[in-house]
């Protein structure tokens, strides 16, 4: 054992044994529980950033750790290898996207490799490469099949940098979440995944997943977002037909003074036929983008159309108007508009100088009307509390509540007609029962999730297995014509894409009629490789999509990635899951059991990034300090879950442990002049006090840490708990046997607690504290069981009280265990820092003893 800590030299070690004994290759064929842990795949970029390191040693310091519990353990990582930015580095580097992202996964797998993660490279896959997309395009044509792919013409966010659409999770404050260009709205055809025939089942199967942030199922329910409602119809004037609008408000109804309509919609189109004017202001609408989040936020502007509609129960004639804010893929297009009760319908009315009419009575008011009048109503008695001020401060409130310009509280109706006095559920149910007498409404469940545009108008992606045929229509590719390869030898020149100028790839003949047909050149949308990859990974060399061993390992017991994935990648996974299911790939209902989404990794308050110019180059980390420090500082520096700052001095002092550490094992085995060698960690025997006091923080340890790193996940506390006691052990002096036996118990255990987070320098060291005396043979610590604490050596021979006098802190009394209450209060008033107060007369009034804690004298 070399007395200096030779990180490089035990790194590349450890690395080579455990690729060449395929150390952690997974089988099916085990009789332990499994246990599937997953990481969020990678975009191959090119080099690792210290969100990788971080997201990746969390996840392999689980599977290591359950992997010494006895687990059967799957740690799998694969590439997310579509994609944009590929082109884009393509054309500045003057190649193909396929050689630069071939190129950059094997850099990064070199890279993440030295990170000492136990993966099984055996199952790695990338989601370019036409075995994996076969399947995809596969589950394409069935889902094509069943109806649950479809293709239409729809308003679509269009990224005119990316030249692409946009889901409208992909637009971030109007711009695209990639190029940050302004978002346009377009008409295009496209396909479109039903996830809304999935919507209930989405949103129902969040309260199974008690594994999960409450976070991430909040957000997923409020993008699934279920609400109950009615459709209402205003019949158009002058003209067949109605205008349909859903609203959650129907006890509103009496209140509309005007319809809106996006300016997509039908009437829109009609009014602006002979007016220039209108024509405009709709061109103008439509370069604007079709998220919510930016249609809310943004101006408000509109214009008359000019044509009428009438109002389904009162006969009134309202006005329709074009306006910006309301969404053509949302409802119907339009919506009736109420300006005393919504805020929005409030800001456009005024801008407009448009009619509003209160016609609900907010239940705030009606209770500070009770509480006025109740006050009102009491005696005037002088000796009561003046209750003019607190008249006063009601009238107040209710005054200011009355002359709200408008409110969108819940309450009774008035100036309703025959619905005056009804409350919200009331007036809703005879409202919804009205307009479904007059046929024109009824109470309808709706969802603001949308169904998934899929469509891309790039190259780099997986191509989109549909033939297009004059004859026969949309065809899918049959099943053993697939896969559909994208070429990859292709010249990428910034204008468009090569395969919708390549004849070679989109001529091609009907598998139908056989006739002259064309491939659809669209690819699919990225996160349709990433919505079940975590399914390949358990067949992975399977010749279908997923076999039995899918089975075995799904769902995955502990996935890991960012948060901002809550919305994206997680709802379109958990889709994708039930898909495989129901056409019977997989059995399980969700794909992820335990959800951990780790934090942020800043420096100087900020994420990382390169155009600001505070990125940490990992590389240069590994190569400085080694992989084991650079775990040790980000499973040390915050919780998981917690966003990470970055400081140099702390890397700086988890390479100082691990040398001490090192130093620490050396001595125990080495001496200052004499070679000690192992020795039999402790069992039983007779100890001295300091020795058991160290056996008691060990066991304590072990119990605690299996705990931070199992159930907890809070690895930056089992750190400090070793390093407190390694800082015990540090105090211990001796080389008489049962000295070194417990500091070998020490030594040994720490090896074990450490290793899943610093795995090179533990295999090492377990290496050395186990060595054979007769054949220098030493045992794997991968094949050692995880520590159990010794019950016995945590129970305390003695207890250390804190004594008070009359409730201040006055000294400590230690006593055996098994000392009494009495024999406690006799030995606390001997103590010289209580018998000081014993005098002048002074006597012990009580003494109170709380067990195992606190002994407070009280003197008077």
């Amino acid at each position: 054992m070399q007395q200096q800590y030779p990180f490089k030299e035990i790194e590349s070690k450890a690395q080579a044994y455990w690729e060449a004994n395929q150390t952690f290759s997974a089988s099916e064929n085990s009789d332990k529980p499994k246990y599937y842990c997953l990481s969020m795949f990678p975009y191959p970029s090119g080099r690792l950033h210290m969100g990788h390191v971080r997201n990746y040693t969390i996840g392999d310091v689980l599977s290591r750790f359950h992997k010494m519990k006895g687990f059967n353990v799957m740690q799998p990582m694969g590439w997310d290898a579509f994609g944009l930015p590929a082109e884009n580095a393509a054309i500045k580097n003057n190649t193909a996207p396929a050689k630069w992202t071939y190129e950059n996964i094997e850099h990064m797998k070199t890279q993440l490799k030295q990170l000492g993660l136990g993966v099984d490279w055996a199952r790695e896959i990338a989601t370019c490469k036409p075995e994996y997309y076969k399947w995809e395009q596969w589950l394409f044509t069935e889902l094509f099949k069943k109806g649950l792919i479809y293709k239409k013409t729809s308003t679509v966010n269009w990224d005119p940098v990316d030249g692409t659409v946009l889901a409208n999770e992909q637009v971030i404050d109007g711009r695209g979440w990639r190029s940050g260009a302004l978002v346009e709205k377009r008409d295009i055809p496209q396909y479109f995944m039903k996830i809304t025939a999935y919507a209930e089942e989405l949103l129902n199967d969040l309260d199974k997943l008690d594994g999960w942030p409450e976070q991430v199922k909040t957000m997923q329910r409020n993008w699934i977002g279920k609400s109950y409602g009615c459709d209402v119809e205003f019949p158009i004037v002058g003209q067949e037909g109605s205008l349909k609008v859903y609203t959650t408000r129907p006890d509103t109804l009496m209140g509309a003074t005007y319809v809106a309509v996006a300016a997509e919609h039908a009437l829109a189109t009609l009014a602006a036929q002979n007016n220039p004017q209108l024509a405009e202001f709709i061109a103008e609408c439509k370069r604007g983008s079709v998220a919510e989040a930016d249609v809310a936020t943004a101006e408000k502007k509109g214009m008359d159309t000019g044509l009428f509609v009438t109002h389904p129960l009162n006969d009134e004639q309202l006005p329709v108007w074009v306006a910006n804010y309301v969404l053509a893929s949302y409802g119907e297009g339009a919506v009736m508009s109420v300006p005393a009760h919504d805020e929005r319908d409030f800001e456009f009315a005024f801008q407009k100088n448009l009619r509003s009419i209160k016609v609900i009575k907010p239940d705030t008011e009606t209770n500070l009307e009770k509480q006025l009048a109740d006050l009102q109503s009491q005696p005037q008695d002088p000796e009561l509390i003046e209750i003019a001020p607190l008249v006063d401060s009601l009238r107040n409130d209710l005054h200011a509540v009355r002359n709200q310009p408008y409110t969108t509280e819940k309450g009774t109706l008035f100036s309703s007609g025959k619905y005056d006095g009804l409350n919200f559920q009331e007036a809703f149910d005879a409202i919804a029962a009205d307009l479904e007498a007059k046929n024109l409404g009824r109470k309808r469940t709706q969802f603001r999730l949308r169904d998934w545009g899929i469509s891309r108008q790039r190259y780099w992606g997986c191509p989109i297995p549909i033939i297009h045929c004059e004859k026969c229509g949309e065809v899918p590719v049959p099943a053993d014509q697939l896969p559909v390869v994208l070429p990859e030898n292709v010249v990428m020149d910034g204008v468009g894409s090569p395969i919708k100028k390549d004849p070679s790839f989109y001529e091609t003949t009907c598998p139908t009629c056989g006739g002259k047909a064309a491939r659809e050149t669209d690819t699919l949308d990225t996160f349709f490789e990433s919505s079940w990859y975590f399914a390949r990974y358990a067949s992975f060399d399977a010749n279908k999509m997923c076999d039995e061993r899918a089975n075995y390992w799904l769902p995955v017991d502990q996935y890991v990635g960012g948060i901002e994935h809550a919305i994206l990648h997680l709802l379109y996974a958990r889709f994708f899951n039930k898909l495989m299911r129901d056409v019977g790939l997989i059995k399980n209902d969700e794909p992820f059991t335990n959800l951990l989404t780790q934090g942020m990794v800043l420096k100087d308050g900020s994420k990382m990034s390169k155009s600001k110019g505070n990125t940490v180059d990992p590389q240069a980390l590994i190569d400085t300090y080694g992989a084991d420090t650079a775990r040790l500082f980000m499973m040390f520096a915050a919780p998981p879950d917690q966003s990470l700052e970055w400081a140099d001095s702390g890397v700086e002092g988890a390479s100082r442990f691990l040398k001490r550490l090192w130093k620490a094992t050396y001595d125990h085995l080495y001496g200052e002049h004499v070679q000690l060698g192992p020795i039999a960690a402790y069992t039983t025997g007779e100890l001295s006090g300091e020795l058991k006091n160290l056996r008691l923080q060990l066991h304590h340890t072990i119990e605690k840490v299996g705990d931070d790193y199992g159930r907890r996940h809070s690895f930056n506390t089992a750190i400090s708990s070793v390093m407190e006691l390694m800082n015990a052990l540090a105090k211990i002096e001796g080389t008489d046997d049962v000295t070194r036996s417990v500091r070998q118990e020490v030594l040994q255990n720490v090896a074990l607690l450490l290793s899943p987070i610093v795995p090179h320098i533990c295999q090492a060291l377990w290496a050395e504290l186990t060595t054979s005396k007769n054949d220098g043979s030493a045992s794997h610590i991968l094949s050692a069981c995880w520590p159990m604490p010794d019950k016995a050596a945590m129970v305390q021979d003695s207890i250390e009280y804190v004594v008070q006098v009359n409730g201040k802190l006055r000294g400590n009394l230690s006593v055996p265990r098994e000392t009494d209450k009495t024999a406690i209060e006799a030995l606390t008033i001997e103590q010289d820092f209580v018998t000081k107060f014993l005098v002048d007369g002074a006597s012990v009034r009580k003494i109170i003893v709380v067990p195992n804690k606190l002994v407070n004298v009280v003197i008077s």
